[in-house]
């Protein structure tokens, strides 16, 4: 269990400074480069400026790891045991600046990606300075940076090298962004996704269509059994979501498909449900139904993030900030990832504000200083602390 600290990892701060127009120019250049996860060359260059921010604020180059065509970037500790862990990939396609163009205004930030999560990133590289300017370059040999380029699509690329990289480290510390009033994110559910394939055979519709085998209906009987496979009790969600049949208005369909998204509390609950959609009957004689994919990521757990929650409170007070709040959020982070190799995770620590992947996408001013220092005093507080 993981101790919770004194005022002396408040005190490692003194003699560092944060300087806000700094940490706005580094995100101006994030922000303005544009990095959609399904443009690899927008994510190569992404991936080349970060590098660059890094290696201008922390004096050392990460490595750029490309897996699959997408590029990753490293920065490994040799003695590593904490991860800070986000991505630089947006889901804003390029030429989203035209409209939604990066501003400081008012005390907002706006700009496609500044939420989710670049802010969150920027505040890794200067919660590091941080540390660097007090206590030297050695902080840097305890802590492995890892800014993914595929969060936005699963992290298929980067799965592996999350939890490789995460084995090892006594926690792992996840900038996204914050919940609602800057909650950290404690419990996130699980995710499984499917698609559900029916295959049956065209026919004429007009003509003779006994002799079809109708995919459509076989699907719309897979949808009304797949609602009867949640369970909010224990905040088991089963949604189907895009579904396609058919090729012409006169002809009996021989394909439909239908996707599903499952969020689950626990790994007990994913593997219940997965068991029970490889289980589903179609209700069409001579359809046959084939069961693709399966779960994406484990849950968060409360358990994974109760000791570091514990800590970031009592540091926070140390600093004189407001008291933290905790919350469970039904969405998904490679925080799950960690947590699912056993590493104790902390989730939303990154930016305050809200309209993720939204027109309204915006972060608060007033929060980067504090959250950016509350980060730094957690790494220092859990790199000094031999428990």
């Amino acid at each position: 269990m993981l101790s919770v600290p004194t005022s002396e990892a408040v005190r490692n701060l003194e003699g560092s400074r944060f300087e806000l127009l700094e940490f706005l120019a580094d995100l101006e250049h994030l922000v303005t480069i544009e990095s959609p996860s399904a443009d690899h060359d927008a994510v190569a260059r992404s991936a080349v400026v970060l590098s660059d921010v890094i290696e201008h604020r922390l004096g050392r180059r990460p490595e750029t790891l490309r897996i699959d065509g997408v590029d990753h970037v490293v920065l490994q500790g040799r003695d590593s045991r904490v991860l800070l862990l986000g991505h630089h990939d947006t889901v804003w396609p390029i030429g989203s600046l035209a409209e939604l163009p990066f501003t400081v205004d008012g005390g907002v930030i706006r700009g496609p990606g500044c939420f989710d999560m670049l802010v969150g990133v920027v505040q890794i590289v200067h919660a590091l300075a941080m540390l660097r300017a007090r206590h030297g370059d050695g902080v840097l040999d305890q802590v492995t940076v890892l800014v993914t380029g595929d969060e936005e699509v699963g992290s298929v690329t980067s799965r592996a090298l999350i939890e490789s990289r995460a084995t090892g480290c006594r926690a792992a510390l996840v900038l996204e962004a914050a919940g609602p009033g800057g909650a950290l994110k404690t419990e996130r559910k699980g995710v499984s996704l499917y698609e559900l394939e029916v295959l049956g055979r065209a026919a004429h519709s007009g003509l003779e269509p006994e002799r079809g085998i109708n995919a459509t209906v076989g699907v719309a009987h897979l949808v009304i059994a797949l609602a009867a496979l949640a369970d909010p009790a224990v905040g088991t969600t089963v949604t189907p979501t895009l579904m396609s049949s058919g090729t012409t208005g006169n002809t009996v369909p021989d394909r439909a498909t239908v996707a599903v998204d499952v969020r689950a509390t626990t790994i007990a609950e994913q593997e219940r449900v997965d068991t029970a959609m490889r289980e589903l009957r179609l209700g069409v004689e001579g359809a046959t139904l084939v069961v693709h994919g399966g779960v994406n990521r484990p849950p968060l757990e409360a358990a994974a993030s109760a000791d570091l929650f514990a800590r970031a409170a009592a540091l926070a007070a140390d600093l004189g900030h407001p008291p933290l709040v905790g919350m469970a959020v039904g969405g998904a982070s490679d925080g799950n990832f960690t947590a699912g190799a056993g590493v104790a995770t902390l989730d939303g620590l990154g930016a305050v504000g809200g309209g993720a992947h939204a027109r309204d996408e915006h972060a608060e001013v007033s929060a980067i200083q504090p959250r950016t220092e509350l980060l730094a005093a957690l790494v220092r507080d859990l790199i000094s602390d031999g428990s």
